[in-house]
């Protein structure tokens, strides 16, 4: 598996190819500086990757943020349709899950994005996709402790529905008003977004990871 959510892919720094994938970063860290000043200002690292999204296999997948920096997300083809992505919000942010932006691939193109900012691959409908996946790291921003103590703001109102994640999210039932996706059930007692310090007016959900420190609040 490619990463912890794709089931459909291959790992490229493991068959030889980070040293060939490292120009490549090479050549879109001046993008990166000049898009994003702070995670793209030096990237150092990376972990490339090769993902497969079917009808029959990945249809899509689930609202996310990426273990990396900065993304780099490359459409490789084949034929294919209704497979784009939709961005919400930077994590943490009282925009969290809000829709922001309707991206749609198209081979040979590609985009650079945070990657904690939310995401997730609507489902393709026909034919076979494969896209180049590259989590850039920024060393120094990940070794300053401000890095692993970034605020999570109260979020400003209810999620937009398209924005909710059935592995993250613990309001997934207030807010889609449907159960999650039959065999994702576990999720409910593992969700954690939002904290319950972050919640917004109104929340309506599941304890999800906190139950014990909730329980703990209502006695």
């Amino acid at each position: 598996r490619p990463n912890s959510m794709n089931n459909y892919g291959i790992i490229l720094n493991e068959i030889g190819l980070k040293e060939a994938l490292s120009v490549l970063q090479s050549s879109i860290a001046p993008v990166a500086r000049a898009l994003f000043p702070v995670e793209g200002q030096s990237l150092d690292d990376h972990h490339s990757f090769v993902v497969s999204y079917k009808p029959s296999e990945d249809k899509g997948l689930d609202m996310h943020t990426d273990d990396s920096d900065c993304t780099l997300n490359v459409c490789l083809g084949k034929e294919f349709e209704a497979a784009g992505l939709t961005f919400c919000g930077n994590a943490g942010a009282p925009e969290h899950r809000l829709q922001s932006i309707q991206y749609s691939h198209a081979r040979g193109r590609a985009l650079l994005h945070l990657g904690r900012r939310r995401h997730g691959a609507d489902d393709i409908t026909e034919g076979h996709r494969l896209n180049l996946i590259m989590w850039n790291y920024n060393a120094e921003l990940r070794r300053d402790p401000k890095f692993r103590a970034r605020p999570f703001f109260v979020e400003k109102s209810r999620p937009d529905p398209v924005c909710v994640s059935f592995t993250h999210d613990r309001d997934y039932e207030a807010i889609k008003g449907q159960a999650r996706p039959e065999g994702h059930e576990k999720f409910a007692r593992l969700a954690w977004c939002p904290p319950p310090a972050a919640e917004y007016a109104g929340f309506e959900g599941t304890a999800g990871r906190y139950r014990d420190l909730l329980d703990e609040s209502i006695d």
